[in-house]
């Protein structure tokens, strides 16, 4: 990766404190050089586009927003880069309300903020981004963050406007923005340090302002600030719950998050030969999964984990580092996120050989039993817990059946006891959608205690997990680990499985592990 330019050319004074890396690179500066780079360029395309598939959708959205907090300024970053080391950056990824609100996928830019400014009964929104430099500036060839010599042609203003049918503004006019909070401006806090600084330091100097015109000794805002604001937190809630059922265009993405997710368990299965003939295969199916994600989506919706042998044990084993060997299960969770930034969330547990052995099979139907089980309630009007107590009476009764309880499995299941979930301490169940784990911050009577509302999209993910030292259990059962995850969308009468093309019974599963090379 190169980041650096020609040292052999003149350079400006360096500031190793303002630029960590002044001391390894140089930069183009002479009035010759800045005068050639300017010119001899062809016209930039200024085609203005169609409006994009979602931004209706993303417009009724804002509308929904609007409705909730009538005459409050409301302000929703992008979100910033963030580093992974030096001047090296993770790819960025905007925040998932920011992405909601405005339809800007896998494509959206660092530090653009989406504005609410009260109008009439409503809102006005307007989305600030960076404007594109010229091509007579220096940021178009010396900025490797966000100069088109470094990361490719940008959109105008004109443009971006066009593509998501919203107004746009240069991210310049932000500080009037800033200039205009008062104590009714709400914002989403995390999402970017810059702006979160920027809006709380506004709002100590519109307190401060007030208390002087008052006299008074206290103001709303006169207080310490941060991230358990208030009124920040409900803006947080509202659009974590505003999320809860999906709309059509919603629906139609997650469909295609996978369909993508399947061919990239379709390409780990066609690979297990290469896969357990390596030290590290588990690298490899960390490897061949992110191929399909890159090719058919925007990225992984999250870190992989391929688990083999005792490491499906571990709840959340993405070190991918060991070997699968044949004989043993490989528990592969994975999802792809496609360019709108909506996840599949799917686990499938694998034998390496193609066949289970008896006591790996027994297992396997196990979970699968308690998968039909919650699968089989979920329909409008039940509440999202009851999904979970669905699987979790099936965990009891099966460990109770083995003998690894010290008690019934209707005694288990009491609230003050709950010895089955020793081996599954997880839920079954969380939302999905334009974040793997969606809608995490709605409220629990919305969430946990909610009912379960059609257009709404969840997973069914219960497993046993056998630790290798685990002395409650025998020996056989021993570094065994199991889960079966499906996506779930509710339906006017009942529910449909999204990941059901993807096999899910034992019979099934080894078929489709043996058509991929084993036999």
């Amino acid at each position: 990766m190169d980041n650096t330019a020609d040292a052999t050319t003149e350079t400006r004074p360096a500031s190793t404190t303002a630029d960590p890396n002044a001391s390894r690179s140089t930069t183009p500066n002479s009035d010759v050089f800045k005068s050639y780079i300017s010119t001899g360029w062809a016209a930039r395309e200024d085609t203005l586009p169609a409006p994009r598939e979602q931004a209706s959708f993303a417009a009724a959205r804002r509308a929904a927003l609007s409705a909730r907090f009538p005459g409050q300024r409301l302000i929703v970053p992008a979100g910033s880069p963030k580093q992974r080391s030096n001047d090296t950056d993770y790819p960025f990824r905007a925040h998932s309300a920011f992405a909601y609100l405005t339809g800007w996928g896998a494509e959206s830019e660092p530090d653009a903020v989406l504005v609410f400014e009260p109008a009439g009964s409503g809102h006005e929104a307007t989305l600030y981004f960076r404007e594109r430099a010229g091509r007579d500036s220096e940021e178009f060839y010396h900025n490797p963050a966000i100069g088109e010599f470094w990361i490719g042609a940008r959109p105008s203003l004109a443009q971006v406007a066009a593509d998501l049918d919203l107004p746009t503004r240069g991210i310049a006019e932000l500080a009037a923005v800033y200039g205009a909070v008062d104590s009714s401006t709400l914002m989403l806090r995390e999402s970017d340090p810059a702006v979160t600084d920027a809006v709380d330091s506004a709002r100590l100097r519109f307190a401060a302002e007030e208390a002087l015109r008052d006299n008074a000794q206290d103001s709303p805002f006169s207080l310490e600030i941060g991230a358990e604001h208030e009124p920040d937190a409900e803006l947080h809630e509202v659009l974590s719950e505003m999320r809860l059922v999906k709309d059509p265009y919603e629906i139609a993405q997650m469909r295609l998050a996978v369909d993508a997710t399947e061919r990239g368990f379709n390409d780990v299965i066609a690979d297990f030969p290469r896969i357990s003939a390596s030290p590290r295969g588990e690298r490899i199916v960390d490897g061949v999964f992110y191929t399909r994600a890159r090719l058919d989506g925007n990225a992984l919706g999250y870190d992989t984990i391929a688990a083999s042998g005792a490491h499906a044990t571990i709840l959340h084993w993405t070190r991918n580092d060991g070997p699968v060997r044949p004989g043993e299960l490989m528990l592969l969770d994975a999802g792809v996120e496609v360019d709108s930034l909506y996840t599949a969330d799917v686990t499938r547990t694998l034998p390496i050989n193609g066949t289970f052995s008896p006591v790996q099979r027994m297992i396997y139907e196990a979970v699968l039993d308690a998968a039909d089980a919650a699968l089989a309630i979920v329909k409008p009007g039940i509440i999202f817990r009851e999904v979970h107590a669905a699987a979790m009476a099936v965990i009891a009764e099966r460990t109770a059946e083995w003998g690894l309880l010290p008690v019934s499995a209707a005694e288990s299941l009491e609230a003050d006891k709950q010895y089955h979930r020793r081996y599954m301490v997880h839920g079954t169940s969380h939302h999905l959608g334009i974040d793997v784990h969606d809608c995490a911050q709605a409220r629990r009577e919305m969430y946990l205690d909610g009912v379960i509302e059609e257009g709404m999209v969840f997973t069914i993910e219960p497993g046993l997990y056998f630790q290798s030292d685990d002395e409650t259990v025998p020996a056989e059962f021993r570094g065994i680990g199991v889960r079966i995850e499906d996506d779930i969308l509710v339906t006017a009468n009942g529910a449909e499985n999204l990941s059901i093309g993807i096999p899910r019974t034992a019979t099934d599963v080894e078929a489709w592990v043996r058509a991929g090379g084993w036999s």
